[in-house]
Formats: structure tokens, C-alpha cells, sequence
């Protein structure tokens, strides 16, 4: 004779028990995790909203932010120079009065020494040692960043930006150097001869400006005069 099981109903219930607590669990779980999804998801939006994203501005590292004077155009024709070393100006005379008085503003400018170039022995403008210079990469030799022709030109180094400035406005004109773009001789040009105190002004201008750049300083040329 068969064995014959009764049906369990305890066991039933039981496992009905078990099955209805772990859905309870599972649902439990699941509330949590959405709550901490939403939790993160609005940090991140509040994170994303509060904090300004890091930009690295390397656009104008290299580059000396100075409020330079605005510089008028020079009138008349500009004078002609070689386009080779050595480079000069082609039949430019000075003016003796408008010289000397360049030459004693320039030398009246505490830190700069006159010594004899290191090119051809010209009138040089040495920075003094006892200064400590924010461009050494702007000498043409020793502590010399710029000299003075027989012709009352000059060669010196400006700042790269307002040598241009000097450029357009007809007041410089690049060196073969410069030109050709050999390393370390960006913004070195030649000043032309002032022919009057009022063109002497806007070169003695470009000339405090080159002394600025060079020793770091903040020379007024109008104190000069």
C-alpha cells in the first residue's frame, strides 16, 4: 500500500512567509538604492553649478601686460636704411641741439651708464650692475641694451608688442636680426633720428620704454623734460 502525504499547510505558510519578507526586502533595497541615486545625482548638478571650471590661461604668460602711451604717427617720409648688417640709415643727418638734449635726458636716467658698445664701440646704454634687471635676455652684449649712431639713430631692444607699435606708427624699423628671426633679437629695431624736440619727445619715449622693460622699472620719460 502506497504511503499516502498529507498535504502540509504549515509548510505552505511558511514558505508563503519567506517570500512575502524577502519581497519586502528586495522593495526595501530598492527604495534605498533610487534614494541614493537621486541623493548623488543632485550633488553632482549642485557640485557641476557651484564650481567654475579651471581654465589655465597660457595665452599671455610670456607676455608683459604695460600701458604703453599711444604713439602719433610720424610725419614725412621714413628715413632708408640697409637691410644688412651693418645696419644704418642712408643719408641722415643730425640735428646738434636736438642730439645733445637726447643725449643728456638719456643719461640723466638713474641706471643707465654710457659706456662704449660692444658693437663698433658706439655710445652704449648700459644697465647699471647695481640693478637688477626683469629681461637679461635683451641685451646685446654685457648689460647693453641699446647704442647710439654717429647719425643720432639708435639701435635698442623694446619690448616685441611695442616695437611694433614704434613700427607702425613710423617711428622704428626692425633689425636685419629681428627680421631674418634669429633667436633673442625679437623687438630689437632701430630708432630713427629725431629731427625736433617734438619728434626727440616720442623718441625719447621708445627709449624710457626700452629702459622700463629691461631693468623692470617705472622711469616717466616726461620727467625728464
Amino acid at each position: 500500500m502506497k504511503e499516502i502525504k498529507l498535504f502540509n499547510f504549515k509548510n505552505v505558510a511558511n514558505r508563503k512567509s519567506t517570500s512575502q519578507q524577502a519581497n519586502r526586502l528586495n522593495l526595501y533595497t530598492a527604495k534605498h538604492y533610487m534614494s541614493f541615486v537621486i541623493v548623488f545625482f543632485f550633488f553632482i548638478i549642485s557640485c557641476s553649478k557651484n564650481e567654475e571650471p579651471v581654465i589655465e590661461d597660457i595665452t599671455n604668460n610670456d607676455i608683459d601686460m604695460i600701458d604703453y602711451e599711444t604713439l602719433p604717427i610720424r610725419e614725412g617720409v621714413r628715413p632708408t636704411t640697409t637691410s644688412s648688417i651693418p645696419h644704418t640709415q642712408i643719408d641722415v643727418d643730425l640735428v646738434p641741439d636736438v642730439h645733445e638734449e637726447m643725449v643728456r635726458r638719456i643719461y640723466s636716467i638713474a641706471g643707465i651708464e654710457e659706456k662704449n658698445s660692444v658693437v663698433l664701440s658706439w655710445q652704449g646704454l648700459w644697465i647699471e650692475e647695481s640693478l637688477t634687471v626683469a629681461h637679461p635676455d635683451a641685451f646685446i652684449g654685457g648689460r647693453e641694451f641699446g647704442h647710439i649712431h654717429d647719425d643720432g639713430s639708435l639701435h635698442i631692444f623694446l619690448e616685441p608688442h611695442r616695437a611694433i607699435d614704434a613700427i607702425d606708427a613710423g617711428w622704428a624699423v626692425s633689425h636685419p636680426f629681428a627680421v631674418e628671426g634669429r633667436e633673442g633679437w625679437d623687438g630689437f629695431v632701430m630708432l630713427y633720428t629725431p629731427q625736433s624736440i617734438e619728434e626727440l619727445n616720442v623718441t625719447f619715449q621708445l627709449i624710457v620704454d626700452a629702459y622700463n622693460y629691461v631693468s623692470g622699472q617705472e622711469v616717466v620719460a616726461t620727467d625728464f623734460y
